[in-house]
């Protein structure tokens, strides 16, 4: 094999077919990148079992071939590279690598040990790129981080005609985004469910946020069930979480007519200075009256703290305690100057129910955007 190729566009696919690689694996050979060179130019590939990158870009191929290489040293040495032509060639187990006056050896891997990349079926749908990126980063926050409960490390992607829902819980707090879905010729009336990792959907929105539109092509074959995003001649698989994702839909309110509007950087800034005495995992007080919301911190003997800010209150006087790092996460999801924080009813009179997070385009309008954010009080305080 042997071949010449634009330094920057080589250390750019050679970056995205490594992103998804685990930082450790069982099996090297998996660490490695699968460089395809045809007369078209080059497809690079990674593939862990789980999920899979593939990108194509053009280069002057003298000798076609196939070699496999370790994709973490090979993204490394691409990115320190001289600003040169890249000239890449195999002799026997070697690659040689060499642009400018620099010139690296590598050892290759066994081609014919490594794992088919999977399969793509037909598309289902084309998404926005940089709403569904925006819709991701609001929504993957509330994932759980906690591998013991797999079902809630991913994000639930639900598509409903023209509709596509993203879903996500830790069991503290639920969000939820909708975005528009084009189906196209084959759009159906049933409801279409896949749960996603929530890191391989991060990376996803991060790398085609500008692309334009994504397609989206969700697949079962032979027992597995698999999603594949691709934009640009590039395309990212992963396999979908298996399990019943809870159903946490049913947990928002229809109305809600017990509210308070707040400046979202003024409540950001707030509790941040005010959770500065807290003890981790300790929970916020905000109390919501008709004066205003006042922040309330008791940390310890040595360390109090309480601020007061401009609060716009419908409905009665309430007090929540809240975990002032998942409030955050609901606000920097907003992305409106103001935001509306809603408090639901229980059964129980003493005690509050889930406060709803949602933007607020100005003290008195609504905002036009379908995010929610429905975070739980009371069981933060565990």
């Amino acid at each position: 094999m042997k071949f010449q190729v634009n330094r920057d566009v080589f250390s750019e696919a050679v970056s995205f077919a490594v992103k998804l690689l685990p930082q450790r694996t069982t099996l090297p050979i998996l660490s490695g990148v699968l460089i395809q060179a045809n007369a078209d130019g080059l497809v690079l590939s990674s593939f862990d079992y789980e999920v899979s990158s593939q990108t194509e870009i053009q280069a002057d191929v003298e000798e076609p071939g196939t070699v496999l290489v370790s994709g973490r040293l090979l993204a490394e040495i691409a990115g320190r590279l001289p600003n040169a032509p890249v000239r890449v060639s195999t002799e026997e187990s070697r690659i040689s690598v060499s642009c400018g006056s620099a010139s690296f050896t590598l050892l290759s891997m066994p081609v014919e040990e490594y794992p088919s990349i999977p399969e793509i079926g037909e598309q289902s749908g084309v998404v926005p790129a940089e709403e569904f990126a925006a819709a991701v980063a609001q929504v993957a926050v509330a994932a759980s981080r906690d591998d013991v409960t797999p079902v809630i490390t991913g994000v639930q992607l639900e598509v409903r005609e023209n509709n596509l829902s993203l879903v996500a819980t830790d069991r503290y707090r639920v969000a939820v985004r909708e975005l528009d879905w084009d189906g196209g010729t084959v759009a159906s009336e049933e409801s279409v469910t896949a749960l996603v990792p929530a890191r391989t959907l991060q990376e996803v929105g991060k790398t085609f946020g500008h692309s334009g539109t994504i397609s989206v092509s969700i697949t079962s074959r032979d027992d597995r069930e698999l999603i594949a995003f691709s934009a640009e001649k590039k395309t990212v698989t992963s396999l979908l979480i298996k399990g019943n994702f809870p159903p946490v839909r049913r947990l928002f309110p229809e109305t809600v007519d017990n509210y308070a509007v707040v400046n979202t950087a003024e409540l950001i800034e707030a509790t941040r200075r005010v959770a500065l005495v807290l003890e981790r995992e300790a929970a916020l007080r905000y109390s919501f009256t008709a004066d205003g919301l006042t922040l309330e911190a008791i940390g310890s003997e040595q360390a109090q703290a309480s601020e007061s800010i401009d609060a716009i209150l419908t409905g009665d006087d309430t007090v929540v305690s809240l975990k002032p790092q998942f409030l955050l996460d609901g606000l920097g999801a907003v992305h409106s100057e103001f935001v509306r924080v809603s408090f639901t009813k229980t059964e129980n009179p003493n005690k509050p129910g889930p406060v709803l997070i949602t933007s607020q385009s100005s003290r008195e309008q609504a905002g036009a955007d379908s995010y929610r954010y429905l975070l739980q009080p009371n069981l933060l305080l565990r």
